[in-house]
């Protein structure tokens, strides 16, 4: 009898899409022998300014490109394809209707488990998905423990780790790097510094043009 699928599932803007995304996806699956992970850009997320956001065409191109050499990652656009504001609950429901039998993991950094109890219907989400959570060891331990307890007690969630190293990059610092024309080389995958000069992307006041 043959196991479920075990699907990573790595939620983002991914403005764009950098070195820490992919580790941290990897880490996730290299730790819990994850079939796949599926990187689904957000469309128009609850938290943040659409406006101020790539366009999902660009994003999605993005990621394409940095996750080309890599068969166990995929690109799924649903949330960019979706109309009105993205919940991960929406999504989730349409992942486990088209994959019933997949085990889904919700891939997290350590800083997001504080923040899932504020996540629209996080009871059904729990429900849905388990959680990978990855953090530096030594980093807000306690904090992080006392919540996955208090999570786990009172919704059910499923939560685990996967540990590493700190990867203090985001996508704002390089999108200020890029207005400054500073080097990202090594912060991103080079097809996707090859994307951003190609496109003119995070120059002046090109995300107010849908660009």
């Amino acid at each position: 009898m043959s196991r479920s699928r075990k699907t990573g599932i790595m939620g983002g803007t991914f403005d764009p899409v950098h070195i820490g995304h992919l580790f941290i996806a990897e880490a996730a699956r290299d730790a819990y022998k994850l079939d796949r992970v599926l990187f689904l850009p957000t469309g128009d997320p609850p938290h943040k300014k659409a406006s101020h956001l790539a366009s999902g065409r660009n994003r999605i191109n993005m990621l394409r490109a940095a996750l080309r050499d890599n068969p166990s990652f995929q690109v799924d656009d649903r949330e960019v394809a979706r109309e009105g504001t993205t919940y991960t609950i929406d999504s989730l429901r349409e992942l486990k209707e088209r994959y019933p039998e997949d085990l889904l993991y919700f891939i997290i950094g350590g800083d997001t488990l504080l923040e899932l109890k504020t996540w629209k219907d996080f009871p059904s989400v729990a429900r849905l998905c388990s959680f990978i959570a990855y953090h530096r060891p030594g980093y807000g331990e306690e904090e992080l423990l006392e919540e996955t307890e208090r999570l786990t007690r009172v919704y059910h969630a499923n939560i685990c780790f996967a540990e590493g190293p700190g990867l203090d990059i985001s996508s704002k610092y390089i999108r200020h790097r890029m207005e400054r024309n500073q080097t990202v080389r090594y912060l991103v995958p080079k097809t996707v510094e090859n994307y951003i000069e190609e496109h003119h992307l995070y120059k002046g006041e090109w995300y107010h043009e849908g660009s």
